[in-house]
């Protein structure tokens, strides 16, 4: 097959998400319920499918012709995100990490599917997300002065260990210290205290939230009692306008809070959590894999060329292209690597197939070039390197 093919993505229905984010964008049904994200790709959990048929076994009857050197499968899942609520602070392994962790669970007999299952899979997770809406969320360490200075302003005597060792430690020690200490449950009454104030309730001293800590008062409104909404004060909280693009490394605590994105990701499902979230939480391998230095969040700045924007995040899985289609300007898609295109407003035509609004097709490596046209916003994302 060297056609493209149209895909059937998978809807995730997680509690965090829209329920009228992907109808009002894409004209999708509404069930009612949230729709999280649109999976299109070959994650062995959730395939697209081609004619009823999952792009994983399409790929297996044919890995070169399908995947070609990125091979056996795909390198890359890419999906919208709908985000409504905040999704859960987390991090993901290097690859070394990611192939170790799954084989000690593998030898030590966990379940794939156990809910205490830490490493589903040897890979790393490096993901960037590309927004469609105003998108924010809290991605990497503030520097310690700078968290000290929010821990301070909440006004309660709680924190005053926690603004000591900020100020006075080494940047990367100092939020080690402290972010473990926040999650550990000799912290309860200090978290406590923290959320009151951020919540404006009565506390020891403490008053309703500042201004700058209005989205960590969200946080506690959301998922009072969770270690999470301390630990949420030491990162940064960065918003995307449509088209910026943010890059999440190994080791990099994050946490989605609102909007609509793309995101492309390596083709993995490890996730380690420590907070927002009821599920399960193994805070001892997350502090091996949490990267404390601190730094501003990575902004993948797009090339430009006459409607053509290339994000290159480094990362050697996946690269993302945004066309912004005009009518009568013709555009190629390369050959030779696999590919999966999306459009995301207007319409567009790849090989003769047409896209609407939430539509999206694979191309095969072995495709030759091919034509791309239309008036409308098309994503393609392929391999990186």
């Amino acid at each position: 097959m060297t056609a493209p093919m149209r895909l059937a993505p998978v809807i995730q229905p997680y509690a965090w998400g829209s329920p009228t984010a992907f109808p009002e964008l894409f004209g999708t049904p509404a069930t009612g319920e949230p729709q999280a994200e649109m999976w299109m790709g070959a994650h062995p959990a959730a395939p697209s499918t081609v004619g009823g048929v999952p792009l994983t076994e399409l790929i297996a009857r044919d890995p070169l012709g399908m995947a070609g050197a990125s091979g056996p499968g795909l390198p890359y899942l890419l999906k919208v995100l709908a985000v409504a609520g905040p999704l859960s602070l987390q991090v993901h392994p290097t690859a070394e990490q990611a192939r170790a962790g799954f084989a000690r669970e593998e030898a030590a007999g966990v379940p794939i599917g156990d809910p205490a299952r830490t490493y589903r899979d040897p890979f790393p997770k490096p993901e960037m997300v590309c927004a469609l809406t105003p998108f924010h969320g809290l991605c990497g360490f503030r520097a310690p002065d700078e968290a000290a200075d929010l821990l301070e302003s909440l006004d309660i005597p709680e924190t005053g260990r926690w603004v000591e060792t900020l100020r006075a430690r080494p940047a990367g020690e100092a939020l080690r210290e402290v972010f473990q200490d926040m999650l550990g449950d000799a912290s309860k009454d200090a978290r406590e205290a923290v959320e009151h104030a951020l919540t404006g309730a009565p506390s020891r001293g403490g008053s309703g939230p500042a201004g700058g800590l209005a989205v960590y008062a969200e946080l506690a409104r959301a998922y009072p009692g969770d270690p999470g909404v301390a630990a949420a004060l030491l990162l940064n909280h960065v918003r995307l306008q449509p088209g910026e693009a943010i890059f999440l490394g190994a080791g990099v605590p994050h946490a989605y809070l609102g909007g609509v994105g793309v995101e492309i990701m390596a083709n993995s499902d490890n996730v380690l959590r420590c907070g927002l979230t009821g599920k399960h939480r193994d805070v001892p391998e997350l502090m091996r894999i949490v990267d404390f230095t601190p730094a501003p969040p990575h902004r993948v700045r797009p090339s430009a060329d006459d409607g053509r924007h290339g994000y290159h995040p480094p990362a050697t899985q996946f690269a993302l292209v945004r066309h912004d289609l005009t009518e009568g300007a013709a555009r190629t898609v390369q050959g030779g690597v696999p590919q999966i295109l999306l459009c995301t407003g207007g319409h567009a035509v790849v090989g003769g197939l047409t896209l609407g609004p939430g539509e999206s097709a694979f191309v095969p490596a072995n495709a030759p070039e091919l034509p791309l046209t239309g008036e409308g916003t098309v994503f393609r994302a392929l391999p990186g390197g």
